[in-house]
């Protein structure tokens, strides 16, 4: 059983990015200590490491869809009960001259289910050290307070990172605070100290640019104001969607539902719409930030919506 204080607490971390997720999960030991997965995609090593989860209420999945209907596809999915768990898949590309984490996790501040990244590339054998650069989907506290530690300098202080001008703006402006419920100023604060702690490193970009040869901004926002995905290309592509896409029945069969966390709800739904429709249309995989470890998987057209289907 869970008292109202929790589900008050919960409901309040469920308006970050992480409140869109997951579908039936192994044991929290077994999803904790999750292994990478590793595959090759064109020029790129792809690799899939778990940085834990999040616990978070199923109602903010779709808060205006009627209860009887989500509770159905709550279900399906293997979800019942107030509360859920989100898993946290960071990816990992291996290139001949680069190593490139997109998204860092949530570091030591945000849940106790999560910041598990560094420990999990340590037992995986993969050296932090060597990682060279970093890119940010978006500002929420479970893909970008892992910058730094508990001392607030930078994990990686020898990587560049790359972000979003627009994502960059939005939490570094005055509509950050005014443009956000005020349960979630502590997300603004944490936005504005890890990016802080980057700005030296940092490099701006906006959809359309390569990061390096072969990984492509496409923008998706709606979820935040600055919100991107990578395309990586090899093969039929590959989509890093960050937090479009969530619930493995939800957005997809219901990409028109909004979930509490996004910022800009009617936005966030057109853009599921239109990245729903690329991935069909070109057979892309996509690996999600918050579908079922290891999130990835490709989408087909089903009864006029929908269909994630899981790999890996």
């Amino acid at each position: 059983m869970t008292n109202n204080n929790q589900l008050s607490r919960r409901a309040l971390l469920a308006t970050t990015a992480a409140g869109l997720a997951a579908a039936s999960l192994p044991p929290l030991p077994a999803f904790a200590a999750a292994p990478p997965t590793t595959f090759k995609h064109g020029a790129f090593e792809v690799t899939v490491v778990s940085d834990g989860h999040l616990v978070l209420p199923t109602t903010m999945l779709a808060p205006d869809a009627k209860p009887d209907e989500r509770a159905a596809l709550l279900k399906t999915a293997g979800q019942s009960g107030d509360t859920y768990n989100a898993p946290t898949n960071v990816t990992l590309l291996r290139s001949a001259s680069d190593l490139i984490l997109i998204d860092m996790g949530s570091g030591d501040r945000f849940m106790p289910t999560a910041g598990k990244l560094w420990d999990n590339l340590k037992s995986a054998g993969i050296d932090k050290t060597k990682i060279t650069k970093v890119i940010f989907t978006h500002g929420h506290p479970d893909h970008l307070w892992g910058a730094v530690d508990e001392l607030d300098d930078l994990v990686l202080p020898k990587a560049s990172f790359h972000v979003a001008a627009a994502e960059w703006d939005f939490w570094n402006g005055d509509n950050a605070t005014r443009g956000l419920p005020a349960e979630r100023a502590g997300f603004v604060t944490g936005a504005k100290r890890n990016y802080a702690a980057i700005k030296e490193r940092v490099t701006m970009f906006k959809a359309g640019d390569e990061i390096v040869p072969g990984i492509q901004v496409i923008s998706t926002p709606g979820h935040t104001q600055g919100h991107v995905s990578l395309a990586v290309a090899g093969g039929d592509g590959l989509i890093v969607g960050g937090d479009v896409l969530t619930h493995p029945i939800i957005s997809f069969r219901h990409p028109e539902w909004k979930p509490t966390a996004d910022h800009v709800p009617d936005q966030a739904v057109a853009t599921r719409k239109m990245l729903l429709d690329r991935l069909a249309k070109d057979r892309s995989k996509l690996i999600g930030y918050h579908l079922p470890y290891p999130g990835l998987g490709r989408v087909e057209r089903k009864d006029g919506a929908y269909r994630y289907v899981a790999e890996g």
